[in-house]
């Protein structure tokens, strides 16, 4: 008897099927075309005039130099170009985009559309008409629609190949996961996925991180000094595309990863790109903005220790602030202290911290057993007790020490060791005016702040908070402490903002109760100081101090806007939240908890990028 041996039928390779974009009927082969075409033409078009006048912002007028918003177009341009060459595999540009070439390029394509059509719009509405563009004008409308055309027109998914059966054995198994591998290469290829790197040689990482700093000080420094309106609605536009292109491409995750290797270089940098931020700077104009974005981004920082750490939401936080910059103007040596004190610097600063960090156990020892919206509720009471009561404390209705609603004023410069911090100063030929000084100061506080939070979030409370913020009862069954460990990072935070108000007190000459309000036009205040941990992302490091920075900034620079100004500001917010709830820089932890679909990452960072 003859037995028969069925052979398993080998599959065919599966044959990589294209979904259709967001326009149906164009070839892939033809819309990255399209996309790459037109983000040519478009960087072509900013070396032509958009319009005979100069009577729009920026003169748009010369040709062979691009000023204005067409240097963000140009940008936008480049950022399109490079992702539709990618998408072919093009040597050396494939590093760029680890997640994939389309979904970057779609991102980058449309945000050059929308910068360059806004300009187009600008130009007609101002001037009265589109009688006013030039030829450079024209060729940037009809590119960028064309590229983004194209871009539309790829497929939303990747192609993935079907898995081989688990069944099969021996040489039909070895040869179908080499058919598998083809596969997986050729889709790949037909998606624009690009093929993992290898990982760079240390001192290459280290270019990187560097690149990544200076571009991070160029792109703030612009964001400052734009000088009209028109610019910084193109910026936001540019920028808020740009950075999604980035993530969506793989190459944010990245530079993350490469950061997370080499952290000391990373802050290193970090503060040196900050600091060389004030030589940037031909007056104090904006060193103004940029000393206020830091004492409001070191306020954050301290904020996201009990909120993003901890999880306990903080809705009076602001006060602490107060404290540390009222106890500061008291001893400070201000006429309108009635306690004719002066302490040297050093001295108020701690003073300040630590007075502000006994009203933080006094607040939290009584509240912090409540949860969840109990304890946002008796935290924004604080708020509002601590202003109510500075402002009684006018020898009216209560005892003369705060000078109620008119404050304490005339705070004097600090002078640390013989540098008056009111003077200029001629540093290596640039010279350093007044915010300039108390910027660098500011900027010596923040290091402090990160490495507090470096060192508080890796060690074993840092864990504590965690796990207390994952799940209160599930810690406290596994043996821990949750109030005191809840009551140490509230007392944490509140000297962290007790240490920032005490250089804000000098920095401002006066302080009163309306700058420490729950909700306000001008931050700091409790609300935004909230939405910027939220914003930036919460447990990690650079997110706070990135929201803030925004949060600053933005209504700085929308004060055009009138009384639409917290409008706009909001509708961004929601759209922020919508299309990336975990944070602009997110925790990896909070990542996976908005993403679920996402790839789970090696190794879980503890406090994020």
């Amino acid at each position: 008897m003859t037995t028969q041996t069925t052979v398993p039928e080998t599959p065919s390779t599966p044959a990589a099927t294209t979904p259709s974009g967001l326009i149906g009927g164009i070839p892939p082969t033809v819309a990255r075309a399209l996309a790459t075409g037109g983000g040519i033409l478009a960087v072509v078009s900013t070396f032509l005039a958009w319009t005979w006048t100069a009577e729009f912002p920026g003169d748009l007028t010369v040709y062979g130099y691009p000023g204005g918003l067409q240097v963000l177009v140009l940008i936008g341009g480049i950022l399109t170009t490079l992702f539709a060459l990618s998408s072919y595999q093009v040597k050396g540009l494939r590093w760029l985009t680890p997640a994939g070439a389309d979904g970057a390029l779609k991102l980058a394509a449309l945000g050059t559309f929308a910068t360059a059509w806004y300009t187009v719009l600008a130009i007609s509405a101002k001037l009265g008409g589109l009688v006013n563009l030039e030829p450079g004008g024209w060729l940037v409308a009809v590119a960028t629609l064309v590229s983004v055309t194209g871009a539309a027109a790829l497929p939303f998914e990747r192609p993935e190949p079907e898995p081989f059966d688990p069944d099969d054995t021996g040489w039909e198994t070895y040869r179908h996961q080499v058919r598998h591998g083809i596969a997986i290469l050729r889709a790949a290829v037909a998606s624009g996925t690009p093929t993992p790197a290898r990982r760079l040689p240390a001192y290459a990482e280290i270019l990187v991180i560097v690149a990544a700093m200076a571009l991070g000080l160029i792109v703030f420094t612009y964001g400052i000094g734009t000088e009209y309106d028109q610019l910084f609605i193109g910026f936001l536009i540019t920028v808020g595309f740009c950075f999604a292109a980035l993530a969506k491409s793989g190459l944010i995750s990245r530079i993350s990863a490469i950061t997370a290797r080499h952290r000391v270089i990373t802050m290193a940098g970090a503060f040196i790109a900050a600091a060389l931020f004030p030589f940037t700077q031909s007056d104090d104009q904006y060193a103004t903005i940029g000393v206020y974005i830091l004492i409001f981004a070191t306020v954050a920082l301290g904020l996201n220790i009990v909120v993003g750490l901890a999880g306990l939401l903080d809705l009076g936080y602001v006060a602490f602030l107060g404290v540390g910059a009222y106890t500061a103007a008291l001893v400070s040596g201000s006429p309108a202290s009635p306690l004719h004190v002066q302490l040297p610097f050093w001295a108020s600063a701690l003073l300040g911290g630590a007075v502000a960090m006994v009203f933080g156990v006094i607040i939290g020892a009584p509240t912090l057993r409540l949860r969840g919206d109990y304890l946002a509720i008796v935290t924004l009471g604080f708020g509002e007790i601590f202003r109510v009561t500075v402002l009684n404390l006018d020898g009216t209705s209560g005892p003369d020490i705060t000078n109620g609603s008119n404050g304490i004023s005339s705070i004097p410069n600090l002078n640390i060791l013989g540098f008056d911090f009111g003077q200029e100063h001629n540093i290596l030929g640039f010279t350093i005016a007044r915010f300039a000084n108390y910027f660098l100061l500011m900027l010596l506080i923040t290091l402090i702040v990160v490495v507090v939070f470096r060192r508080s979030s890796d060690s074993r409370i840092g864990r504590a908070w965690v796990a207390i913020r994952e799940d209160e009862t599930a810690a406290l069954a596994m043996g821990i402490n949750g109030f005191r460990v809840k009551l140490i990072a509230f007392a944490l935070g509140a000297t962290l903002a007790g240490l920032a108000g005490a250089v804000q007190a000098h920095v401002t000459y006066t302080v009163t109760p309306e700058q420490y309000q729950f909700a306000h036009v001008v931050p700091p205040n409790s609300a935004f100081l909230l939405a910027a941990v939220v914003l930036g992302g919460m447990g990690t490091i650079s997110g706070p101090l990135v929201g803030a920075a925004l949060l600053y900034l933005i209504p700085a620079k929308l004060q055009f806007l009138g009384n639409y100004q917290l409008f706009a500001f909001g509708l961004a917010l929601v759209l922020l939240m919508r299309f990336r709830p975990e944070g602009l820089i997110p925790n990896r932890r909070r990542q996976l908890e908005f993403h679920e679909d996402a790839e789970a990452p090696t190794v879980l960072s503890k406090t994020g990028a």
